[in-house]
């Protein structure tokens, strides 16, 4: 009887050895990659389109999320790229102006079911919400993962950059979607929030999900700031680009890329990368 009892518990233990061993993790990467704008000169994003794809395929992103994506920036991340993807333009709901965009390997994620909300008092609808200066969305996707065999929740939103109200009352309606949208399942949230960690639209968000960054099993990598104005010589202060979860997931590295080429950067923000495990 005691041989047994061992035989049975060393089953066990080589069967979650075995279940660690195959589980794979998710590289998660939200970006504002700044929409595309001739004044921008030499960093105007037909300069920076291939260095921004090379720098999302060198860190293996399995779900990239991204910000102030125009029409043309969001096909050009579509090109041969593996992805599929969720996401409206934010003027008129289909084309027009720019996406927060959820892009996903397509091979490994099914998309279950994906949509866009407003930042606003009608969310249904292309609107623009209380003191904010422009429109913006929220853009998410119920995802299947074929290794993993989970489902789980990513959305990804651009707070404005004017309404000191909006970003608070987008919170608010982001928690309550949120909760809404996925009761119950692993939720990813992404966005540029054009605020950094001491604000009110941060701690709402903080009152049901967790920062990656806090909760990271290994040491945060790089730069606390995420925003560089495409100066090579920022100081790198400003936090504004957030990647959160809820108890779904555990956070195995967390790191702000201040990827560069020719003392450029690809972006007038960083991209923030994490590492999740189910």
């Amino acid at each position: 009887m005691k041989a047994l009892k061992i035989i049975l518990s060393l089953l066990l233990i080589c069967h979650f050895a075995f279940a660690q061993k195959i589980a794979r993790p998710i590289n998660i990467i939200t970006y504002n990659i700044r929409l595309n704008v001739a004044s921008d000169g030499v960093n105007a994003w037909p300069n920076r389109k291939d260095q921004v794809k090379a720098l999302v395929k060198f860190h293996d992103a399995d779900i990239l999320c991204v910000q102030e994506a125009l029409p043309e920036q969001f096909d050009a991340l579509l090109e041969d790229s593996g992805f599929d993807v969720v996401g409206v333009g934010r003027d008129d709901g289909k084309r027009k102006g720019e996406f927060s965009a959820v892009y996903f390997d397509k091979e490994r994620f099914t998309k279950k079911e994906g949509g866009t909300f407003w930042l606003s008092e009608t969310p249904d609808v292309p609107s623009k919400g209380w003191d904010a200066a422009l429109n913006r969305v929220c853009s998410w996707a119920r995802l299947y993962d074929n290794a993993n065999k989970k489902e789980f929740l990513v959305f990804n939103t651009h707070y404005d950059h004017i309404g000191v109200k909006a970003r608070i009352e987008s919170a608010k309606l982001l928690k309550q979607k949120i909760q809404q949208i996925a009761p119950t399942l692993p939720v990813i949230f992404t966005g540029d929030l054009n605020v950094t960690p001491e604000t009110e639209a941060i701690s709402t968000i903080k009152s049901f999900l967790t920062d990656a960054k806090e909760v990271s099993k290994e040491p945060a990598y790089g730069p606390d700031g995420t925003f560089n104005a495409f100066d090579f010589n920022s100081d790198l202060k400003n936090r504004i680009d957030y990647i959160f979860v809820n108890k779904g997931f555990k956070v195995q590295k967390f790191a702000v890329l201040s990827d560069s080429k020719d003392k450029r950067y690809p972006s007038d923000h960083l991209p923030v990368f994490a590492r999740l495990w189910f």
